[in-house]
Formats: structure tokens, sequence, C-alpha cells
């Protein structure tokens, strides 16, 4: 644990990214030999689009990063937070840190961001992705890497993470991203086992379908337990069954060039088409 600990709170820069580039290289590999969905697409001009938008997402981390130290470094000189109100052994405090991290930085924004109309009209560029697959992980709207970003500070002072803490859920969060998000056949037994504990690959895939109500359900990106304790779970038996994207925005000319993701934000909103379907659904 201290070597682990060490390790984290020393992490270069460097690593880093050979950490977030590794994943998305070996999940890539690993899609491209045993994809869950045809390779009916160009991978290298899907994955440009998906690239393109991890770069502002690095970007606008890095902007972030002084601000989550100088947050992490307060908590700690003035134990504040949930990790310093009571004494706990040192691999219960990484757990308790690691859920509430992702409680408060991925599945509580990620919710907010369905909920709200305008930070929806941000998050709404992720969802127009037709072609799910390991390089949609990170195909945030710059607008919302700040949401994200800001809410990575909110859950530091939350919680009075120290920064190995802090790099430890970072580093897990992108590799989890890729792992869920990636089009890859999982053994159906392995992938409903794990799912009672973290964020499995068919498990996210629903939250990807084109159109409500699955696309507002599975809003967890590390831990699944999230999801089952605030009702949002839901699991598809068929994953092959599922349509990705977005019902507002199918066609190519507004899923996929660069230029219009970036103004989707800032265009006229479009009520989802499924809303009406689900509004009747419960009247009847």
């Amino acid at each position: 644990m201290e070597h682990l600990i060490h390790f984290f709170e020393n992490i270069p820069s460097q690593y880093r990214a050979a950490i977030l580039v590794g994943g998305l290289v070996f999940f890539w590999v690993v899609e491209g030999i045993i994809p869950l969905f045809p390779k009916n697409y160009n991978r290298w001009k899907h994955a440009w689009t998906n690239i393109f938008f991890t770069i502002t997402t690095v970007v606008i981390n890095f902007a972030f990063a002084s601000l989550i130290l100088v947050s992490s470094d307060w908590a700690v000189a003035n134990k504040f937070g949930l990790l310093h109100l009571v004494e706990m052994p040192l691999w219960v405090f990484m757990i308790v840190g690691l859920l509430v991290l992702d409680l408060v930085g991925a599945y509580f924004i990620h919710w907010l961001e369905h909920r709200v109309r305008w930070m929806w009209k941000f998050h709404l560029i992720h969802h127009t992705d037709t072609h799910v697959d390991t390089t949609t992980a990170n195909r945030h709207h710059p607008g919302e890497s700040v949401f994200r970003a800001v809410f990575t500070v909110i859950a530091v002072l939350l919680t009075g993470a120290p920064m190995w803490l802090v790099m430890l859920y970072q580093s897990a969060s992108a590799l989890f991203s890729q792992f869920n998000h990636a089009n890859f056949s999982f053994p159906k037994w392995l992938d409903t086992a794990i799912s009672w504990v973290i964020v499995s690959p068919n498990m996210h895939k629903v939250h990807h379908h084109y159109t409500l109500p699955l696309t507002d359900t599975n809003y967890g990106n590390i831990f699944s337990i999230w999801d089952r304790i605030f009702g949002t779970f839901a699991y598809v038996e068929d994953t092959k069954s599922l349509v990705y994207g977005i019902d507002t925005h199918l066609k190519p000319e507004e899923s996929e060039p660069i230029d219009n993701l970036l103004k989707i934000p800032f265009q006229e909103y479009r009520p989802p088409v499924g809303a009406k379907f689900v509004k009747e659904e419960k009247v009847a």
C-alpha cells in the first residue's frame, strides 16, 4: 500500500499520459480483434474526432490541475472532508475515498447533465456518437470538460482526499471509461457478475442507446453501486439490439463534423423524440 501511495503521490506527467494512451491503444486493439458490433465504419476517421475532444479534455484538466492541488492540500492540512471525520485503516480510507470521488466527480455530475437542459446541450456531444468504442470515452465538449473538472474539485473538498488518492482516482477513471465504452464482445456471464460492483461494458452500452428511457440510466463510471442505490440501473440482455447515438442528432452531418459538434450547445434545443413516447407510456 505504501508503494502505491508513493507512486501516485509523485506520479510524473508522462506516466499519467502513458496510462491514458496505453489504455486507449490496448482497448482499441482488443475491440479490433473481437468487436461486439461489426467494424462497418472508418475507425481512423471516427477516432480522430474523438481524439480531438480527448485532447481538449486533457488541456482543460491541466488548466484545473493547480486548483485541484491547492484544494487537496488545503483539505488535508485542515483535516477537512469526510475522510477526516473518523480514523480508518488505510485500505478503507482508499476505498471510501474512491467511492465518494466517483459519486460526486462522475455519477452526480453525469446525472445532473441529463436533468439540466443547458448542461445537457453540452453533454449531448458525447451521445451523438453512433459508433461507440473506446475512443468515445473522452468525447466531451470543452464546456462539459469544465463542468466535470469543477465537480472534481468539489469532490476533492468534500472528501478531503490527498493528492495520491486524487491521482489514483483520475487514472482509474480514465481506464474504466475506456473499458466500459470499448466495442468488444465481453463474456455475458462475466459482464453480469462484475456489473454488481463496477460498470461493465454491456452495462454502459445501455446508456448509449439512442432514445429514452434507456438514455437516462447507468450514469456510473467506476462503481455500479450508485446506479443500483439511486434506482438508475438498467440491464439489457441482448446488447446487439441497442442502437447508438441520440434520436435528435442521428444525421452524419450533425454527429460527425467537429465544427458542428462544437456549435451544438449554442443551437436551438431539440427535445428528445423518446420523451413523448415515455410520457404516453406512463399515462397509459
